[in-house]
């Protein structure tokens, strides 16, 4: 599985995160709000993952194991979002 819970409550992502992952990541960072991310093991992400992680706006861990994505998608996740954070309510 690419997305797994930690003994800590860290939802870690792990290798290639697929669009299924999106789902996943999505249930877990709405059943608990404030959960850290923690992406240093993430390889790739699909557009449905990247899109759940700038909806949400999780607090991140480390940088992705993919020089994309620390390249073009972390700089995006590391600045305020354009017209006010997002919140959902579970």
């Amino acid at each position: 599985m690419t997305v797994r819970i930690a003994g800590d409550g860290t939802i870690h992502l792990d290798g290639v995160c697929g669009s299924e992952a999106a789902e996943a990541l999505l249930a877990r960072l709405i059943a608990t709000p404030g959960a850290t991310v923690d992406w240093q093991g993430c390889t790739g992400a699909h557009m449905a993952v990247v899109q759940v992680l700038l909806t949400l706006r999780p607090k991140l861990r480390g940088v992705p194991a993919s020089a994309f994505l620390a390249r073009h998608v972390a700089p995006l996740l590391n600045r305020p979002p354009a017209g006010g954070a997002a919140a959902l309510e579970a």
